[in-house]
């Protein structure tokens, strides 16, 4: 019996082979107008960076990698 973790690892790997990009594997990403975003909800970006330096909470965060499709 396939696993549901197998099943998203193996679709990772073939987006990775198909697009040519590395996935965030564990790096779930919901802002769909951001050019890392893929179709399956994944951060396809080398490296992620969050800021600021300083947070009280979740919600004083960001992600600072962040860059419009558009770019």
């Amino acid at each position: 019996m396939v696993t549901q973790m197998e099943k998203r690892d193996k679709g990772q790997r073939q987006h990775k082979e198909a697009s040519g990009k590395g996935i965030q594997e564990c790096i779930s990403c919901d802002v769909k107008n951001c050019y890392y975003h893929d179709s399956s909800n994944y951060c396809t970006a080398e490296q992620i960076n969050v800021g600021p330096g300083s947070a009280l909470s979740s919600a004083e965060t960001l992600c600072t990698t962040f860059r419009p499709k558009s770019e």
